[in-house]
């Protein structure tokens, strides 16, 4: 696991290279994809963030006026903690599985000759920003006393709102972005353009989940 973090001596990516010279670390995954120790070492870094956001969350966090009182509330904080431990990881594993098989199935219609291997490499090593991101910001909003569930790094911060849409346009998604589209370009063959915009496309379809999700709340809370 060691060896995914430091130099990628011998041909092998990287996983703190894709912060600094993420191109070349693609470029090593098109030739030598590498999964297990960077994968764990993302899990790693997301468990470490949930439980630090878990341990964060108090009983009155969790009463909802005429459904759930602060003594129901206190019975339920422990699973409520184990639960936001687990989905955390889980999600962002099952994130990187589908954008895996999607993005898989797009170049395989280009013709392209590449394997699901390569493919599941470079969505966990980009992973990498998303993990640092989600642990970076919760560390932070922790000290100073903010909305765990608001990334200091996105616009929803900068304007002070709750807004889904707002919050998807965050730092460390955009960088995610912009290495999505240099994968496809170096990992997955397809053109700059046709990387670019399948990129794209792929964060305009987050932000209509994010708009759904906003709309579901607001019907919610009604």
């Amino acid at each position: 696991m060691e060896k995914e973090i430091t130099t990628g001596k011998d041909g092998k990516p990287s996983l703190l290279g894709m912060f600094w010279s993420p191109g070349e670390q693609l470029e090593k995954i098109r030739e030598n994809p590498r999964i297990w120790g960077a994968l764990g070492i993302i899990v790693l870094l997301y468990i470490i963030g949930s439980t630090i956001l878990a341990s964060n969350i108090t009983a009155e966090d969790l009463v909802v006026s005429g459904t759930i009182s602060l003594a129901d509330a206190e019975q339920i904080l422990g699973f409520t903690k184990t639960i936001t431990v687990v989905s955390v990881f889980i999600v962002a594993l099952v994130g990187i599985l589908i954008s895996a098989v999607i993005q898989l199935i797009i170049v395989k219609i280009a013709g392209k000759n590449v394997t699901f291997k390569q493919i599941f490499s470079m969505n966990t090593y980009i992973a990498l920003i998303g993990a640092v991101g989600m642990l970076l910001n919760t560390l932070i909003q922790i000290s100073i006393g903010g909305d765990t569930s608001i990334y200091v790094t996105s616009l929803g911060s900068l304007f002070n709102s709750d807004s889904t849409v707002l919050a998807s346009f965050e730092v460390f998604s955009i960088w995610t972005l912009i290495l999505t589209a240099i994968g496809l370009h170096k990992v997955g063959q397809l053109s700059k353009t046709a990387s670019s915009l399948i990129a794209v496309i792929f964060f305009v379809i987050s932000l209509g989940f994010a708009l759904f999700g906003g709309v579901l709340e607001g019907i919610a809370g009604l």
